[in-house]
């Protein structure tokens, strides 16, 4: 093992690197993409220097510092970069939650709510609604969601 860790070719990098760009994938938290990006570097970097002839000028020791200095580099500067630039919020926040898009409006109700359950409908599809009783056609105002049920009270 210290043989290998000590007489790394260029195409071990980049292996590396994949395997590094795997490990992301299941273990985001965006560390390891850096060091798969490092690793690919070192690897260019050795490539280009053999196929020049200049082995001695990247021995191994330095592949490791460069490796590591260039992942920890990398790491610090994007989450310096996220903290100074925050995602900006959606300007759909509700898009996936189709429900609280619908919370304030005022609907007509399909069937009545019986037994604190009826149903409204939406554009071109049917909500069940949870309230109190009410008669078939009467207007409603949805006040909240419950996973796919609209909470309402008569208006």
């Amino acid at each position: 093992m210290a043989e290998l860790l000590t007489n790394m070719h260029w195409w071990h990098w980049i292996v590396g690197a994949i395997a590094l760009a795997a490990l992301e994938t299941f273990i985001p938290g965006a560390v390891a993409i850096w060091f798969a990006i490092s690793a690919t570097i070192v690897g260019l970097l050795l490539a280009v220097f053999t196929s020049l002839g200049w082995q001695a000028a990247l021995p191994w020791q330095l592949q490791w510092v460069l490796f590591a200095a260039l992942g920890v580099v990398a790491m610090v500067w994007y989450r310096s970069y996220k903290r100074a630039h925050p995602e900006v919020a959606a300007d759909q926040p509700m898009l996936n939650q189709r429900g609280l898009q619908y919370v304030g409006q005022t609907f007509t109700l399909s069937e009545p709510i019986q037994q604190g359950f009826g149903k409204i409908r939406v554009g071109d599809g049917v909500w069940k609604v949870s309230g109190p009783d009410t008669a078939a056609g009467a207007s409603v105002r949805v006040t909240g969601v419950d996973g796919a049920v609209l909470k309402v009270q008569p208006t």
